[in-house]
């Protein structure tokens, strides 16, 4: 069956481009992907895929049933752009004014559609279930969750989901496997620093946020440097910083945003009790008072370490064992973590990157673009890895 897979990816691959780059013209933001959506469904209908109602406007979930009752395999991309401007000189470049797909979720959602091309061509073989999970709103952080809502992973219920996302710093025909953290956790900081305004030429009948925001801002570094230990990544970066209205004006407040990431489970839970006491009494030992908002957006990324195993085989099976590379982990995040949370499951980078034919560019730049080679292989390694998964559920290992 590899090999089939594998000539099936390069068969489908004209249509792959072409779909890809019909995407790639017409981008759609988070909760927009109105023709995104209705273009997907008319594909798996044609291609005589169940597609499953959910409650969402947006997103397509779509079911393969296999000649035998088995377990159920989920693989997941997304379908959402960015409000990027592109500034790529290539036929297919965006129609949409300041919206581009920068994150190349055009390209997951056609590796995504190629693996349902190649499992509903071999369904009469599969000894289980497939479902397509194509997801809107990732870059807002919502879609996962808001899928998990409407319970896409039951009826039937899944049993471990796969995902990639395409990464210019691995070579087109190199898929990025790792087990454990891949990807970091993703938290929100809101902190309020209260003091006493008044004229910034009698700084001492104030007590003045600005200068115990400065405080606040470099110890939390210290959250880093000597609470944590250093075999344990983590960020703690300050976004925004808002306050005053004038030169000479010296604020009774200031309001600041930043980002936490992080990737150990137990670092996790310990950084909203750490930021607090160094944000409390940093602003205590100004004369000034504080206040820290701590939001979880999302959790690590972290492979399972069988179905890490069942995408590393599958990777070599599909295009040789040169292919898989073991990556370096990115403190980014992804929501593909949300279903990490409910099922085990592994995902991957697909390498899309191209230094001869200069694209190298990073996520979310606006000359961001990718080898559209990699899309076969992109297919046919979710397609390998559902049956392969599939096989390991039967066989109870």
């Amino acid at each position: 069956m590899t090999l089939k897979v594998r000539d099936l990816a390069e068969q489908f691959a004209p249509r792959l481009i072409e779909f890809r780059r019909d995407l790639h013209m017409h981008p759609e933001l988070s909760w927009k992907e109105f023709r995104t959506t209705e273009k997907i469904k008319g594909i798996l209908r044609e291609l005589d895929i169940e597609v499953v109602e959910t409650g969402l406007e947006t997103g397509v979930v779509g079911l393969v049933r296999g000649a035998e009752d088995g377990p159920t395999i989920a693989l997941r991309g997304d379908i959402d752009a960015l409000p990027v401007e592109e500034q790529n000189d290539v036929p297919y470049k965006s129609r949409v004014p300041g919206v581009m797909h920068a994150c190349g979720h055009d390209s997951h959602a056609t590796s995504l559609l190629g693996a349902a091309m190649i499992l509903a061509s071999i369904r009469e073989e599969l000894r289980g279930n497939v479902k397509f999970l194509f997801q809107p709103a990732e870059e807002v952080n919502e879609g996962a969750k808001r899928m998990m809502e409407e319970r896409v992973l039951e009826n039937p219920s899944v049993d471990a989901i796969f995902g990639l996302h395409c990464h210019p710093d691995i070579p087109a025909g190199q898929v990025g496997v790792k087990e454990g953290p891949l990807m970091a956790a993703v938290d929100t900081v809101f902190i309020d620093v209260e003091g006493v305004g008044g004229h910034g030429a009698i700084p001492d009948r104030t007590v003045d946020p600005n200068v115990a925001t400065a405080m606040i801002i470099m110890a939390l570094q210290t959250v880093v440097s000597r609470n944590v230990s250093p075999l344990e990544p983590v960020v703690v970066t300050i976004g925004t910083i808002k306050a005053g209205t004038a030169n000479n004006i010296i604020p009774d407040r200031v309001h600041m945003k930043g980002t936490v990431r992080s990737f150990a489970p137990e670092v996790w839970e310990r950084l909203p009790g750490l930021l607090e006491r160094v944000v409390t009494h940093t602003a205590k030992s100004m004369g000034a008072e504080a206040k820290l908002t701590y939001r979880r957006d999302l959790p690590a990324v972290l492979n399972e370490e069988r179905m890490t195993a069942v995408a590393r085989r599958a990777v070599v099976k599909v295009a040789g064992p040169d292919a898989p590379v073991v990556p370096t982990p990115s403190m980014d995040g992804e929501d593909f973590a949300i279903f990490q949370r409910e099922v085990p499951g592994c995902f991957v980078w697909l390498g899309v990157g191209n230094e001869e034919r200069g694209i190298s560019s990073q996520w979310h730049n606006p000359t961001f673009d990718i080898d559209e080679g990699a899309l076969p292989l992109g297919a046919a390694t979710l397609a390998q890895c559902a049956i392969d998964a599939i096989h390991h559920f039967r066989e109870g290992r």
